[in-house]
C-alpha cells in the first residue's frame, strides 16, 4: 500500500499536471509552486531543492541559448536561409523540402525554436512569391525542426534533460552523436511521409485570402461618411479627442475615395469618409451623435488600408520579446512607432474583447496598420517579427566565422571527450561574448528564464517521485501485468505514454516525470534503462497532434492560418510511423 509520502507526492504530480494541461498558469509559476510544496511537506532535502536550478542539464541549456543567440545575432542563419531562394524552385513540393531540409540540419545544433523565428518570414515571402498557401510550409518546417532536434544530444533541451538525469543516475552519459542512426531514420521517414501524405493533408488556408478576412475584421470594422452637419470638420481625430471619448479608432480617412498618409492628423472634411474600428455598438451611436452616416452594403478590403503609404503587417510576439505581459495600454512599442494594432490572434483564435486591455503572450500574431516607414522601423526589432516581409539582411562576416568556429570547437571537445558537454557548452557561451558575437546584456537575454524555471520545478519533483518510492510503486503495480510480454512492449508503452503526455503538457515535464518511472520499471524487469530513456527522449521531442504540445507548432499556428485539428489530422499518423520505427529500431541500437 503506498505510504503518506507516496500520496502526498501523487497529488502534487497530479495537481501540477492538471495546471499545466489548464494552461491558465504560467508553466514555470506551477513548477516552482509545487517545488515549494514538496519542500513545505517534507518530501524533498533542502539540498534536492537547489537540484533542478544547479542541475548540469539546466546549465547546459542555458548555455546552449547563448550559443544560440551568438549564432543568430551575426546573422549567419538568416543568411543561409536567404540563399534558399535559388534551391526552391519554384514548385510547391521543392520549397517544403528545401525550407524543410535545412531546419532539420540547422535543428541538429541550434535550437529549434530559434530556427522557426528565422525561417517563419522567409517561407511565408518564399510562399508568397510563388502563389502558395503559407499553411502548406509552415506546418512541414516546425515538424522537421523537431525531427532534426533529435539528431544530436545538443538539439533539444529535452535531450539534455534526459541526459543528465541518466548521468545522475551512474549511467555513462550519452554521446554527442549517439541519437544520429535513430535520428537519420525518423528524418527520413519524416520527409517522405510530408512529400507523399502530409501534402495531401495539408490545409490550403490564408494563402490569398485577405488579412482582414483571416481576423474577422468586417465585423466590426465600419465606413462612415461624414456629413455637412458633422461637429468633426475642421478638426484631426487625434485632436478631437472622438477616440478617447468613444475607444473607438480610427483606421483610415478617405478623401476621394484615396487614403490618406496620416488619417488621425488630418483636418476631416464633408464627405470624407472614416474607417472606423471598434465595438460595432459604440460605431453605430456615433452616428447620430457625431454627425456620420454608415455606407450601407460597404465592404472593407485590404487596398483601403493599404494606401501607396499606409500598409498592413502581422507580427509575431517571440518568446524573448519584451512586450510578453504587457497590455498595449502599458506597452508604448507600438504607439511609439505610431502603429495601429487592428486585431490579436492567439493559437488562431481572435480575440475580440478591448485590445487596449490585452496582455500580450509570447507567439501572439498581431496584425498592424502604420504608414509604411513606420513599419519599417521595427522589422529588426527583437521585439517583434514582421511574418509577412523580410528584414534587411545584417551579416557581420567576422564575427559569423568566429560564432560557427565556437560552435563547431563545442562539438568537437564534446565528441572527442576532452570535456563534458556542460563545461564544453559554457565555455562555449563564453566565447561568444569575448569575441562579441553578442554583448552580455544580450546574452542574458537569450536565456529563456521560463524554461529554467521550469525545471527549477519538475527535476525535483521528478527525485521525489522516485524517493517516494511512488515510481517503483508504479513500476510494480501498473507497468508490471505487462512485464510478461518483453521489454519491446514496455519501450512501446513508454513512448506511447511520453508522445501523449507531451500533447498536454511541456516536453521538458514530460520527459523528467517519466525518466524516474523508466528507471524503476528497468529494475524491476533486470533491463538496461537506456532503451527506454531513449523512447522518452524521442517521444517527448517530437510533438505533432497538437499546436500546443510543441513551441515550434505553436509558432507557426496563427501564421499559418491553421485550425487546431489540421495538427491532429497531419500530426497524428507521423507519431503513430514514428513510434513503429523506433520500437523497431531501438531494440536494436540499444539492446536491453
Amino acid at each position: 500500500m503506498p505510504d503518506s509520502s507516496m500520496i502526498l507526492v501523487g497529488v502534487i504530480l497530479i495537481a501540477t499536471m492538471a495546471a499545466f494541461i489548464w494552461g491558465k498558469v504560467r508553466i514555470d509559476i506551477v513548477a516552482l509552486c509545487s517545488l515549494v510544496l514538496l519542500f513545505i511537506l517534507k518530501l524533498i532535502t533542502p539540498e534536492q531543492v537547489l537540484f533542478g536550478i544547479a542541475n548540469e542539464a539546466t546549465v547546459t541549456i542555458a548555455s546552449m541559448f547563448i550559443l544560440s543567440a551568438g549564432l543568430l545575432r551575426t546573422g549567419i542563419v538568416e543568411w543561409a536561409a536567404r540563399k534558399l531562394d535559388r534551391l526552391a524552385g519554384r514548385t510547391e513540393l521543392r520549397l517544403m523540402l528545401i525550407l524543410s531540409l535545412t531546419a532539420a540540419f540547422l535543428s541538429a545544433f541550434i535550437l529549434n525554436a530559434a530556427i522557426v523565428a528565422i525561417f517563419i518570414p522567409v517561407a511565408m515571402v518564399l510562399s508568397k512569391s510563388r502563389k502558395i498557401a503559407p499553411s502548406r510550409i509552415l506546418m512541414p518546417l516546425s515538424f522537421a525542426s523537431q525531427f532534426g532536434g533529435v539528431c544530436t544530444l545538443v538539439g533539444t533541451s529535452t535531450n539534455l534533460i534526459v541526459n543528465s538525469i541518466a548521468v545522475n543516475r551512474g549511467m555513462e552519459p550519452f554521446g554527442f552523436f549517439e541519437f544520429l542512426p535513430l535520428g537519420i531514420a525518423l528524418v527520413g521517414a519524416g520527409m517522405v511521409y510530408l512529400a507523399a501524405v502530409g501534402h495531401w493533408l495539408l490545409p490550403v488556408r490564408k494563402g490569398e485570402a485577405e488579412q482582414i478576412d483571416k481576423y474577422r475584421l468586417v465585423d466590426y470594422l465600419v465606413e462612415l461618411q461624414v456629413t455637412d452637419k458633422s461637429q468633426l470638420i475642421g478638426q484631426t481625430w487625434e485632436k478631437s479627442k472622438t477616440g478617447d471619448e468613444t475607444k473607438v479608432d480610427l483606421t483610415n480617412l478617405l478623401r476621394e475615395t484615396r487614403a490618406v498618409t496620416r488619417p488621425t492628423q488630418t483636418k476631416i472634411k464633408a464627405d470624407d469618409i472614416l474607417l472606423l474600428h471598434g465595438n460595432i455598438e459604440q460605431i453605430m451611436e456615433m452616428e447620430g451623435k457625431y454627425g456620420l452616416k454608415v455606407l450601407k452594403d460597404a465592404k472593407v478590403r485590404d487596398k483601403e488600408l493599404s494606401s501607396h503609404n499606409m500598409k498592413l503587417s502581422e507580427v509575431l510576439i517571440p518568446p524573448d520579446s519584451n512586450l510578453i505581459g504587457r497590455s498595449l495600454q502599458e506597452a508604448v512599442f507600438f504607439r511609439r512607432h505610431r502603429l495601429n494594432v487592428l486585431a490579436i490572434q492567439r493559437r488562431g483564435r481572435t480575440l475580440r474583447e478591448r485590445l487596449s486591455n490585452i496582455k500580450l503572450k509570447e507567439n501572439d500574431t498581431v496584425l498592424l496598420q502604420g504608414h509604411k516607414d513606420d513599419i519599417a522601423h521595427i522589422m529588426n526589432s527583437p521585439n517583434a517579427i514582421v511574418t509577412n516581409e523580410l528584414t534587411d539582411l545584417y551579416l557581420r562576416k567576422n564575427r559569423a566565422i568566429i560564432s560557427l568556429g565556437v560552435l563547431l570547437a563545442v562539438v568537437v571537445l564534446t565528441v572527442f571527450n576532452v570535456m563534458p558537454i556542460m563545461l564544453a557548452a559554457i565555455l562555449g557561451a563564453v566565447a561568444m561574448v569575448i569575441t562579441q558575437c553578442l554583448t552580455i546584456e544580450e546574452a542574458y537575454k537569450a536565456i529563456d528564464w521560463k524554461i529554467i524555471f521550469l525545471l527549477a520545478g519538475v527535476l525535483p519533483l521528478g527525485l521525489a517521485i522516485e524517493s517516494s518510492g511512488m515510481a517503483l510503486w508504479i513500476a510494480n503495480n501498473v507497468l508490471q501485468p505487462m512485464a510478461g510480454s518483453g521489454p519491446v512492449l514496455m519501450l512501446a508503452v513508454f513512448y506511447l505514454l511520453t508522445a501523449v503526455l507531451t500533447e498536454a503538457i511541456s516536453n521538458n515535464a514530460a520527459a523528467a516525470i517519466l525518466a524516474p518511472i523508466a528507471f524503476s520499471t528497468a529494475t524491476a524487469m533486470n533491463i538496461d534503462p537506456r532503451p527506454l530513456l531513449i523512447a522518452i527522449t524521442f517521444a517527448a521531442s517530437t510533438s505533432f497532434a497538437t499546436p500546443i504540445g510543441y513551441k515550434t507548432n505553436t509558432m507557426i499556428y496563427s501564421p499559418g492560418g491553421y485550425h487546431f485539428t489540421d495538427f491532429t489530422k497531419v500530426g497524428v499518423p507521423l507519431i503513430v510511423i514514428f513510434w513503429g520505427i523506433s520500437v523497431l529500431l531501438i531494440p536494436k541500437i540499444w539492446p536491453f
